[in-house]
């Protein structure tokens, strides 16, 4: 068994470091995310560069998640610091994600600037088991509270998701790839501008035989998956342009049902996403008024068929998400940067099981934010903010934040720190009959946050800590009291990410981060003191990434995770477990290369979920193009 405490004893000796990638094995250069040039949208939803913001961000773009050769985004998050993936079985299963020790719920999950949270399920949370990397640009990943800029559920962090935006230059990129359980998978985007027009469009293919989805089965529990995406930029003036997206994801997932047959069962889920945005963007005032003014649209339906009557597998629920948005940036000096907005959310869900007549519940919300960029001396900047949501069914509800970033040495050093609010408003199921509370209020949290960036070495090194404490109240909890949902739970959250990113050469990068998190209930009660289910306190990834003077780019990772508990009252423990890869890419041409990964290379048994399988040791060949 390894326990926390071996992983500790292993991650003193390890090197600690963000988790980016290099490039792909035409670059000599690693694909190191750089500090001082940084382009990020998380922190006020709009362009700003990460070393003027004192939030934790990271982003991971095209080439690191090549070089990784991640099927899924969880897959690449789960290398990140304060983040932790669990997944009910094979890909394409129930994944939820723990940023910094959060509930799933309260991470707010973006595709190309679109809600995707599912207002269907019980609590609003974003399943990552349908979002593979598939034609995916890059991931951007905010770590802590936000709800100033981003709203409900923006308490552990926000995870925004872009697919291949439109190219200068016309390009194709495709990929395709084969596996262990027969797994195939493929990709293929074209991009390209021509005069006023600019557009990017694609589509991404996976299918796999994949596990039983409960240990102990004989039943193989596949995925098939079809993921579409398109963006078009029109120009109709030099300061004025509309930007359509959108993206759709078709999925059936075989799974296990304890409720059913157990490790055997037959369920299906069929599960369609669509989300879809058409904005306007004006600049005025030369270019120092910056307008955006956008519709939205989230459609999720979800259809499960089950042989086995009243196993609550069959069902079929819809979610939708209308939303109207005005969003401004000004610049009034070269100093100060006023950015401001105001939306409107209309939404839906209905829910029906077992042939029953659907239960239907809708609510409005109207919010308002502003925030300030100050930068008075330079390398100092100064972030503050408030935003009000006014909830048809809820009430109102005021949030305020603010960061410091400061670097006294042109970016080799920047120290950073926020307080940030967040808060996560009842989901339908949660707040409203024939289930909910309609007494229910908003969960809340106060996040603070302390860091420093140092690089040394002309950049050769690189290295940050962040000290991180949340404290969550009003957390919604079924009660057995009152046989309803209520604002019984309160959480106390605090930790460490540390990290290093070494790189002797422009060819060799060595890196690993680590991350101690301390999610304890703090509610009244006999779990009083408990730490939450299935978050490990301890957590670590390395990586070793070399291109050969030959083109040939290998590379390895270790994941280590500790032990953890999968009930709240800490009675079953998950021991703790280390999964190593290996991956290596050939070019065979400027514009071919071939690839391949091995995947839990000592076919280590292990559970992130009690009861649930995980892959054994597997493996992938697979070939790109791009031209």
């Amino acid at each position: 068994m390894l326990s926390y405490y071996n992983i500790l004893s292993l991650t003193s000796v390890s090197l600690i470091s963000l988790c980016a990638t290099p490039a792909t094995a035409h670059d000599a250069t690693p694909a190191v995310p750089a500090v001082r040039d940084t382009i990020v949208v998380t922190a006020n939803g709009t362009d700003q560069s990460r070393d003027s913001t004192g939030q934790s961000i990271t982003v991971v773009d095209r080439a690191a998640l090549d070089v990784l050769q991640s099927a899924t985004i969880a897959d690449a998050l789960r290398t990140l610091p304060s983040v932790q993936a669990v997944t009910r079985g094979p890909v394409g299963s129930q994944t939820s994600l723990f940023i910094r020790g959060a509930n799933s719920s309260q991470t707010l999950v973006l595709i190309d600037g679109v809600r995707i949270n599912d207002p269907s399920s019980p609590n609003g949370a974003f399943d990552f088991g349908a979002l593979l990397t598939g034609n995916i640009g890059r991931v951007e990943l905010l770590r802590g509270a936000n709800s100033i800029i981003w709203g409900s559920q923006a308490i552990g962090g926000v995870v925004a998701v872009q697919s291949l935006v439109p190219t200068e230059a016309y390009s194709v990129r495709a990929q395709a790839d084969y596996g262990s359980h027969d797994t195939v998978s493929g990709a293929a985007n074209i991009a390209g501008t021509s005069g006023r027009f600019a557009g990017s469009v694609g589509a991404a293919y996976y299918r796999s035989d994949g596990i039983s989805a409960l240990a102990g089965g004989t039943e193989r529990d596949g995925y098939d998956n079809l993921a579409l995406n398109g963006r078009l930029m029109v120009t109709v003036a030099p300061t004025v342009s509309i930007d359509l997206r959108s993206y759709y994801n078709r999925g059936v997932i075989a799974y296990d049902s304890p409720f059913g047959a157990g490790a055997n069962a037959l369920p299906v889920s069929r599960n369609r996403q669509f989300v879809g945005y058409i904005g306007a963007n004006v600049a005025t005032a030369d270019g120092r008024f910056r307008n955006r003014l956008a519709y939205a649209r989230t459609d999720i339906n979800r259809i499960g068929t089950d042989p086995v009557v009243f196993s609550f597998n069959n069902f079929a629920v819809s979610g939708t998400i209308d939303r109207f948005e005005y969003h401004g940036a000004f610049d009034l000096s070269d100093q100060v940067m006023l950015v401001f907005g105001l939306e409107h959310e209309a939404t839906h869900a209905s829910t029906a099981f077992e042939g029953a007549a659907p239960d239907i519940a809708r609510s409005l919300v109207t919010s308002g934010f502003i925030q300030s960029v100050v930068r008075p001396l330079p390398g100092l900047t100064l972030t503050a903010g408030v935003r009000h949501d006014d909830y048809s069914t809820y009430g109102g509800q005021t949030t305020f934040g603010g960061d410091i970033a400061w670097t006294p040495n042109n970016g080799r050093t920047t120290v950073r720190a926020t307080y940030s609010e967040g808060f996560r408003a009842p989901s339908l199921t949660e707040g409203q009959p024939p289930y909910g509370n309609t007494a229910l209020r908003p969960e809340t949290a106060r996040n603070f946050d302390l860091g420093i960036e140092q690089v040394l070495l002309g950049e050769r090194i690189s290295l940050f800590a962040t000290y991180f404490n949340r404290r969550s109240t009003d957390l919604i909890a079924f009660s057995f009291a009152t046989f309803q949902s209520e604002n019984i739970d309160r959480v106390k959250t605090d930790g460490l990410e540390a990290g290093v990113i070494v790189r002797p050469d422009n060819r060799l990068t060595v890196q690993g981060n680590y991350s101690l998190t301390n999610a304890i209930n703090w509610s009244a009660g006999t779990n009083f003191g408990n730490r939450l289910a299935l978050r490990a306190q301890h957590s670590a990834n390395m990586s070793v990434d070399w291109q050969s003077p030959w083109g040939v780019s290998i590379g390895a990772s270790l994941r280590l995770i500790g032990d953890s508990f999968d009930n709240a009252a800490n009675t079953i423990r998950l021991d703790g477990y280390a999964l190593a890869s290996i991956r290596a890419a050939l070019p065979l041409t400027d514009r071919v290369d071939i690839y391949g990964r091995v995947e839990n290379l000592f076919d280590t048994q292990y559970q992130s979920v009690a009861g649930y399988s995980s892959y054994g040791r597997t493996g992938t060949i697979g070939a790109r193009l791009r031209f």
